[in-house]
């Protein structure tokens, strides 16, 4: 594989979202502020999303396991 190729595409990449978002013209420290809200704002949401559906496999999980049948598994 070449990896100087990859590293070549994944900059242009980068530097394309730059020039189309705008944050080419953006100072340093404002677009590592900006990076940071809007990781974390995703972040977030995947959490929120991702997070619950386990909660509720892993109860199902331990509920029949222990013979324990409640209203949430079915």
């Amino acid at each position: 594989m070449n990896f100087t190729g990859v590293k070549d595409y994944f900059s242009w990449f980068y530097y394309q979202h730059q020039i189309i978002s705008c944050w080419a013209v953006l100072e340093p420290w404002k677009r590592s502020v900006f990076s940071t809200i809007l990781l974390t704002i995703f972040a977030m949401v995947v959490y929120s999303a991702y997070v619950p559906i386990h909660i509720c496999l892993a109860w199902e999980s331990f509920s029949k396991m222990c013979g324990y049948h409640s209203p949430l598994s079915n």
